[in-house]
């Protein structure tokens, strides 16, 4: 049975312009170059230029053209045709640049059969039909969070290197073809982490090559003789041993090779007493040979003579200058971009507002143009938008963290967490966290993530509260200048942090060591 059912509901919705202004204000200043980039080439009424600068410069060729007409009167000079009329504006409107200003009415244009013929708008128009609507990175297609920031090339990859030393190499067909094989199996760190039998199958599958583990292997021995040193390794243990065998053999290499082979799992977990008895070696000779496999490179993938990734630099987002106690915070240059709307758009929209004569094509034209009119309107509106907020932000931010901008010191920070900051600057804590996600700030004491400024308080017997940072700073001082031979454990580190008034748990410091990337008192024994 059916029915038939009235429901009344209240939603709220985000607007087009709202949906680009929060796209704009969580991306970097490196992304937002190829953002606003990629809105220039979609967008012809969008330009680069200040918008004083173009008003004055109309200012100056009104003064000119009245005194132009005050000399010239010729009453023989008036038009009899509308399509004399409508190509007398497309003449003076290449000579003159009137307001950039976007007309609230929207009138038919002009019907001049000419130009009808020879320019087809409808071949620019997309599919929606509400002007202005669409903007570069709505709709359907990549979303914008997805695509890959684009880099500039740093040279070849080391599969490259890799492929250039096979070629080298006196193969048969079929055994370049399972090198090539091998090398495309390396990942990031080096490593060739997938059983050969797994490699084998794609071989069979993809390039319908029949070859056994044994065959596999051969080539994968000779590619691992290959330059960085250590490349292709089945674990770390083979990755260091491939390194050694490249070494000079004398004695202390075969004590690095033995503790390698025969003590591998000792040496991981820092059991040198062990080592030493199984291997009968003395005190000298063990420590001389820890040092020697410490120097190895563990990840030669990374950082052979041509590295697999590619170099990011920071571009910081914020500029902190400190004059004599004065702070002065700036925005990037490339992030404050002097951006306009195309003066010859919006002649063009002025043209047909005023045209007398209206038809299908001319109405195409009007909504193309006023569309793109609105988009470049409401993408410089985001981009200033975007500015102020990240300036209020980060001077709220500034004002808070006054004494760490004075000094620099870690224990000058203040407990911080993102509502702090929202209700300061009276936005929303979503705001907030989109400028700190990806932001950094330029200080005399470096280059700083926005996040490093937010941490949790910690109570002390002062009763007031210390920031997560200072706590970690002090933690990591205390760890530094701990006897390497008796390392303190995460009960002692307890102790000793309450000792300095600080209420603070085991699993609390266990937490921030481990933020820290500091091993366990056992893994930070040295010999």
């Amino acid at each position: 049975m059916q029915r038939l059912d009235m429901k009344q509901l209240l939603s709220q919705k985000l607007s087009p312009q709202q949906i680009q202004f929060i796209k704009l204000l969580q991306i970097p200043t490196a992304e937002l170059e190829a953002r606003i980039k990629e809105e220039l080439e979609v967008n012809p009424a969008l330009e680069e230029g200040d918008e004083n600068t173009d008003d004055e410069v109309e200012d100056q060729e009104r003064d000119d053209e009245a005194d132009d007409s005050d000399d010239f009167d010729d009453p023989d000079s008036e038009f009899d045709s509308d399509d004399n009329t409508l190509d007398e504006d497309f003449d003076q409107g290449s000579e003159e640049q009137p307001e950039i200003e976007i007309p609230t009415k929207e009138d038919d244009p002009v019907d001049n059969t000419k130009d009808n013929e020879e320019l087809d708008l409808g071949d620019y128009l997309n599919d929606d039909e509400i002007a202005g609507y669409k903007m570069q990175g709505d709709g359907p297609g990549e979303p914008e969070d997805d695509r890959e920031m684009p880099l500039a090339d740093t040279g070849a990859s080391l599969t490259d290197a890799l492929l250039d030393q096979l070629g080298f190499a006196d193969l048969d067909e079929k055994q370049e073809a399972i090198g090539r094989q091998l090398i495309g199996s390396i990942d990031n760190d080096g490593y060739i982490r997938r059983d050969l039998s797994a490699i084998a199958n794609d071989l069979a599958f993809s390039q319908n090559i029949e070859a056994d583990e044994a065959e596999i292997e051969g080539v994968l021995h000779l590619i691992q003789s290959f330059d960085p040193a250590g490349i292709a390794a089945r674990d770390l243990q083979e990755c260091l041993l491939l390194q050694l065998e490249r070494r000079h053999q004398d004695e202390l290499t075969e004590h690095a090779e033995r503790i390698l082979s025969e003590t591998f799992d000792e040496f991981t977990k820092k059991h040198y007493q062990r080592i030493q008895q199984k291997l009968d070696l003395e005190d000298d000779e063990l420590k001389e040979a820890i040092a020697l496999i410490l120097k190895l490179n563990p990840k030669p993938g990374g950082t052979g003579p041509v590295g697999m990734g590619k170099v990011q630099y920071i571009i910081p987002d914020f500029i902190l200058t400190n004059d004599n106690g004065v702070f002065n915070l700036t925005l990037n240059a490339r992030n404050a971009p002097d951006l306009r709307v195309a003066p010859a758009y919006t002649e063009m929209f002025q043209t047909y507002d005023k045209a007398a004569k209206k038809d299908k094509k001319m109405k195409e034209a009007v909504t193309f143009v006023k569309q793109k009119l609105d988009s470049a309107r409401w993408f410089i509106d985001a981009i200033k938008q975007r500015q102020q907020t990240l300036l209020k932000t980060m001077d709220s931010i500034v004002r808070y963290q006054h004494d760490f901008f004075l000094e620099g010191d870690e224990s000058k920070l203040r407990p911080m967490i993102l509502k702090d900051i929202a209700t300061e600057i009276g936005m929303d804590i979503s705001t907030v966290s989109r400028v700190a996600n990806s932001k950094s700030v330029q200080t005399e004491f470096g280059i700083y993530p926005l996040k490093y400024f937010f941490s949790e308080g910690i109570a002390t017997d002062s009763g007031e509260d210390a920031s997560s940072r200072e706590v970690k700073h002090i933690l990591k001082e205390i760890i530094e200048g701990e006897s390497k031979n008796r390392p303190l454990s995460d009960d002692k580190l307890e102790k000793m942090l309450n000792a300095r008034g600080y209420n603070i748990a085991r699993r609390t410091v266990a937490k921030y060591r481990e933020q820290l990337n500091i091993p366990v008192a056992r893994l930070r024994k040295e010999l």
